[in-house]
């Protein structure tokens, strides 16, 4: 019993160390009687006791690995300090073991072989401006190298390049100079567009000031030009209007036949109206139309007179006759007298004077 008890803990003992279960994102390399076997992937497996090892576990994730800075020479003879990240994956397990002893060394000076042999053939500042560049470069030269050790690097990053302190200060001079360029170029440019904009500006500005002057002036010349027309019009209508009211009036006036003491009373108002005012004035009575018909009847009542005492003179005539003809000369004289009397020259000579 005791034996049967002793067989089963040995056997246990010898199986179970055996059976093993590889996570996710693992693989083992399995040999046998020190040779290679097989790789366990992701599972339970079992090996055969005594004869079976594991030789080495590999984990399947990408792993980033950070190299110290290594010391280039670019094509124009500068020294530069550059540093490098290099993300990489282990894709056969086998090979990874088998390929290369100590494979982080052997990707290092892989990375540093081929970042001063890419390095080597730029300039300083296209080292600088031309990171992808290099990334692309090294990656694919490291792709291509490490392809026999079961790795595949993915990326190849350039993390820091660092010029001498020497070719720092230069360049720092070098961009302070480029910016302090730039600044007055675009200074420069500035003032130049503020300048066109201004001149553009008081050329608009004068173009509508001329031409508001301009509107105006035909907007004045217009309302002028209506102003007159309407007042002309106004003066026409008001003159039509009068004359149709003096009209009016003037027959009004005939219809009512007035006699000659209103047409008296009425000289009297316009002569009263007329004496208004400080300025002097002379007036004539209207009895001076008269006036002139009335010397023309004296005067050639004067001739009559004359010729008739010629007549009496050269002719001897009949006592009948001269007595008719001087009673025809007294009568004469008779009317002479009585139109002196009507009119005294005298008083109308004061009255003009």
């Amino acid at each position: 019993m005791y034996i049967f008890i002793i067989l089963f803990v040995v056997l246990m003992a010898l199986i179970v160390p055996n059976i093993r279960i590889v996570p996710q994102s693992d693989a083992y390399v399995i040999e046998r009687l020190g040779g290679y076997l097989t790789t366990w992937k992701v599972g339970l497996n079992f090996k055969i006791p005594l004869v079976d090892r594991i030789s080495s576990k590999v984990s399947l994730k990408e792993k980033v690995v950070d190299f110290p800075p290594q010391p280039v020479i670019t094509k124009d003879n500068v020294t530069i300090s550059i540093d490098t990240v290099v993300y990489y994956q282990i894709v056969n397990p086998k090979l990874f073991t088998y390929g290369v002893d100590n494979p982080m060394s052997a990707i290092e000076n892989l990375t540093a072989t081929t970042l001063r042999n890419v390095i080597g053939n730029l300039e300083l500042d296209e080292s600088l401006t031309s990171r992808d560049t290099i990334n692309t470069q090294m990656r694919s030269i490291l792709d291509e190298a490490t392809d026999p050790w079961g790795i595949k690097v993915n990326r190849v990053e350039v993390k820091n390049i660092e010029p001498p302190r020497d070719i720092q200060e230069a360049m720092e001079k070098q961009m302070r100079a480029e910016r302090e360029r730039r600044a007055s170029i675009l200074r420069a440019e500035g003032e130049k567009r503020a300048s066109i904009l201004e001149a553009e500006g008081q050329k608009e500005s004068a173009i509508r000031k001329a031409e508001g002057k301009k509107a105006a002036r035909v907007l004045e010349a217009q309302a002028v030009s209506e102003s007159a027309i309407l007042e002309a019009e106004g003066q026409a209508k008001a003159t039509i209007l009068a004359a149709n009211a003096e009209a009016k009036a003037l027959t009004a006036i005939q219809n009512t036949k007035p006699n000659d003491a209103l047409l008296a009373l009425k000289k009297v108002e316009a002569l009263g109206k007329l004496g208004e005012g400080r300025a002097t004035k002379i007036v004539l009575p209207t009895e001076l139309a008269g006036l002139g018909s009335l010397l023309t009847t004296a005067s050639e009542l004067l001739k009559d007179e004359k010729v008739l005492d010629e007549d009496l003179e050269e002719v001897s005539l009949d006592d009948e006759t001269l007595q008719s003809m001087e009673d025809h000369k007294r009568k004469v004289n008779d009317k002479l007298e009585e139109n002196r009397e009507d009119v005294n020259l005298s008083e109308i000579e004061s009255e003009i004077e």
